[in-house]
């Protein structure tokens, strides 16, 4: 019983990064989903080019905002190390 406890807390703590992880495929599959949409409306091909590629950079931009404070740790300790030698 103390292992489910346990394997539980370990889902309580990580819920946010299990968040961040389905926002970022919901991002990152957010092109495609557009394309087979718009697709299914008989659009032309042209439409569903250019509103797909627009989707997928605003995508990319909001899935670096997520993202953002994994580089910024690193760059942060870089220069730490740096000063103790």
């Amino acid at each position: 019983m103390s292992w489910i406890k346990k394997e539980l807390n370990y889902l309580k703590d990580s819920f946010s990064q299990i968040l961040n992880g389905f926002l970022l495929f919901i991002l990152v599959s957010s092109g495609l989903g557009c394309a087979i949409l718009l697709n299914y409306f008989e659009l032309n091909g042209t439409i569903i080019a250019f509103l797909s590629v627009i989707i997928q950079v605003i995508a990319l931009i909001l899935s670096y905002f997520l993202v953002r404070k994994y580089f910024i740790e690193k760059d942060e300790k870089h220069p730490e190390d740096i000063k103790k030698r």
